[in-house]
């Protein structure tokens, strides 16, 4: 985990910090982050809820399309988000992993990957971030 990193990334997106985010690597390439197992972030059986992984997800795709902005643009809004869950998650911690499909001028496409601590894919997220000018 980067301090610094995990510090940009609760002042450009507080709920990151509410949700327990933390940022491990963040470039125009790939953003990721990490955020770890706890009980208050389950559903009743144990597992974590997928309101926190979608969070997570988002949160590395928005970052992700920000780092990609057409010149001239100041930020980008989540318009559509796609969520495949894949497997529970009961202990350790998840890794969202955003990468650019398409840089566009007025779209950017990311798509996200979220591992758990074995590295076995959890959930599939792919979105589009709306350029904002």
């Amino acid at each position: 985990m980067s301090t610094e990193l995990t510090a940009q990334l609760h002042t450009a997106m507080p709920f990151t910090a509410v949700l327990g985010a933390s940022a491990l690597a963040a470039g125009p390439d790939a953003v990721r982050l990490r955020l770890d197992w706890d009980p208050t972030r389950c559903t009743a059986g144990g597992l974590l809820h997928g309101g926190a992984l979608i969070g997570l997800a988002d949160a590395a795709g928005g970052w992700s399309a920000f780092l990609n902005l057409p010149e001239g643009a100041t930020g980008t809004a989540t318009v559509d988000s796609t969520a495949h869950f894949l497997r529970g998650v009961s202990d350790g911690h998840v890794e969202a992993t955003a990468r650019p499909l398409h840089r566009g001028r007025t779209v950017i496409i990311i798509d996200t990957e979220v591992h758990d601590a074995a590295g076995r894919l959890v959930c599939r997220v792919t979105q589009t971030q709306a350029v904002l000018r």
